[in-house]
């Protein structure tokens, strides 16, 4: 397996005209924090189909009143979480893409644009999976870089890889891409594939992204224990439909020197 990882990198390398750094190792472990921070590294998610307007009003008083990082809601609903949350720092995330990632780049550029000018500070797009998948590692990078330049650098975009979908050379070709391209973060999953978020993926990803790229860890983190986990494992991001219940109750976890 190192092999092929190797012989993946250099591929990119040279297909890409680009320098991957060396892996990185978390050299201590890392401690669980407050319940104050943790709240402050969740993005409170409603991407439910069926959720109406009352359902994205509630996840908008939640945000408040627990201090969560943002909101990840649909494209739809932007435009009144921006004036729900104006004079609160909560910021407002939203989808590109979603959850397929197999639009065309022109069609994701108008969308992160259009949703920008709703209000949306922070945009997570899906890649485009068929085309990783195809081996068009061209595309997909600069499909990346061009979301990069149309979204500029204020709003932080994130790349979703859809880790379920992934073998593990595949997870550092993604997650080397993602770092190249200058996004702010690789976001594990959208939450509709077969399974989210993995301690292991979540390690893996953190030795690409080091201290030059976010890790968000999402899909499946349901309690305390599960975010808390990811957090040790590398996440600097949650996504979670049950952050109000994640936060609320605090549980007995094991210590961060059992991994």
């Amino acid at each position: 397996m190192k092999e092929a990882i190797v012989a993946m990198k250099r591929r990119l390398e040279v297909d890409l005209d680009i320098e991957i750094s060396d892996l990185e190792k978390i050299s201590q472990p890392i401690s669980n924090p407050s319940m104050e921070s943790l709240a402050s590294m969740i993005d409170h998610t409603l991407l439910n189909p069926e959720a109406g307007k009352d359902q994205h009003m509630l996840i908008f008083e939640e945000a408040r009143r627990y201090h969560f990082h943002s909101v990840c809601i649909p494209p739809h609903w932007v435009e009144l979480a921006a004036k729900e949350l104006k004079e609160t720092p909560v910021n407002i995330c939203t989808v590109i893409g979603f959850p397929l990632g197999y639009a065309t780049t022109d069609v994701k550029v108008f969308e992160a644009k259009d949703c920008i000018r709703r209000g949306a500070d922070e945009i997570d797009m899906v890649m485009n999976i068929s085309a990783f998948k195809s081996g068009d590692y061209s595309y997909v990078w600069n499909e990346i870089k061009a979301l990069r330049e149309a979204v500029g650098r204020e709003i932080v975009l994130k790349v979703i890889i859809e880790t379920a979908f992934l073998g593990e050379v595949e997870k550092y070709a993604a997650g080397w891409m993602v770092k190249a391209a200058g996004a702010d973060f690789v976001k594990t999953s959208t939450g509709f594939a077969s399974e989210g978020a993995k301690v292991e993926d979540v390690r893996l990803l953190k030795s690409i992204a080091g201290r030059g790229l976010g890790v968000k860890a999402s899909g499946g983190i349901r309690d305390q224990i599960k975010a808390l986990e990811m957090i040790r494992a590398g996440a600097t991001r949650l996504g979670a439909s049950k952050s109000v219940a994640i936060v609320q109750v605090k549980k007995k976890v094991p210590s961060s020197h059992s991994y």
